[in-house]
């Protein structure tokens, strides 16, 4: 068994999580917020078998996409300016640990 999580932008996880209840891979959302941008995100928690790893993470990635967007220059560096600066956000982040036991009761 493997534990997936990921970390997808809020604007994206509904997608995702109705991707998964699709294929019928059970998963649990938890809320999140990223450090650099102090923006929403969802972790998603998913407990798989092995041989439908890449099937959960390839839901993920077709669900996810990154974007571009204006930020006020002040919110990434804390100095003031006039010039928003442009980033990048969504997508997802994606980590797979090997599960040692797991009970459902």
């Amino acid at each position: 068994m493997k534990l997936i999580f990921a970390i997808i932008n809020d604007d994206d996880v509904r997608f995702v999580s109705e991707a998964l209840i699709q294929k019928e891979i059970q998963a649990t959302r938890l809320s999140s917020t990223g450090s650099f941008l102090k923006s929403g995100n969802t972790t998603i928690l998913i407990c798989i078998d092995d041989d439908k790893v890449d099937t959960a993470i390839e839901v993920i990635r077709s669900h996810c996409r990154k974007r571009k967007q204006l930020l006020p220059s002040h919110a990434v560096s804390g100095a003031f300016s006039t010039y928003p600066i442009e980033i990048t956000v969504g997508g997802a982040t994606v980590f797979v640990t090997d599960v040692e036991r797991f009970e459902k009761f």
